[in-house]
């Protein structure tokens, strides 16, 4: 199928079947499709936590207003942003983009002040707003990919963050909860894989200048 017609099959699906699970390999494709996010200045002011323990999923089932594709999906996947993006988190960026392209540091210096000056002129509320953003960027990815692999997805909301937090760690890592994915293979049965997908119509979505 060309990437169109793999785009018309997904849906956010509502049933999974829970006896299919990814294969490793199946996952480790995925994972590296949201790696290759794009994301502001390349920063990637987020983690993301791969959930496939059966009693964590229970407890963010609950967390989650009982939404049975956190049980029933073959992993759950939280977008995490970072609490303390600062100085510090974009210099160890410049190091990596030195180690990574084989760059002397000094080399980028100019670079370096950019996202340290973009950074300081946010207060904390608008740097956690800017890094939700970002991993809305990578979920997207992750439902494309998943729908170019063949992988039943569906994006999610409607949870209680601070209560992910709490089950996953997460405070203590400098990280809260964005927005959360479960990933798997629809049930056979899920009426909703069999609805006409609805969008608005070309004419009245795209603006052409």
């Amino acid at each position: 199928m060309s990437l169109i017609e793999k785009l018309n099959w997904r849906y956010a699906t509502k049933k999974f079947d829970h006896t299919k699970k990814l294969s490793d390999e199946q996952l480790d494709e995925l994972l590296k499709a949201v790696q290759l996010s794009p994301s502001s200045a390349g920063l990637q002011a987020y983690k993301v936590v791969v959930v496939e323990d059966a009693a964590i999923k229970e407890q963010l089932r609950a967390a989650a207003n009982n939404q049975a594709q956190l049980t029933d999906a073959s992993q759950v996947i939280i977008f995490a942003s970072e609490t303390s993006l600062d100085e510090a988190y974009a210099k160890n960026y410049i190091d990596l983009v030195a180690k990574t392209r084989s760059v002397e540091r000094e080399n980028l210096a100019g670079f370096e002040q950019m996202i340290v000056g973009n950074i300081n002129r946010l207060d904390d509320a608008q740097k956690l707003a800017w890094s939700h953003k970002q991993t809305y960027i990578a979920l997207g990815v992750l439902l494309t990919a998943a729908a170019e692999l063949g992988i039943d997805a569906c994006p999610m909301e409607g949870f209680n963050a601070a209560k992910f937090d709490e089950i996953l760690g997460l405070k203590e890592k400098g990280l809260t909860t964005s927005v959360i994915a479960t990933i798997g293979f629809r049930a056979e049965d899920d009426m909703y894989s069999k609805l006409i997908k609805v969008r608005k119509p070309e004419e009245e979505l795209f603006i052409h200048i």
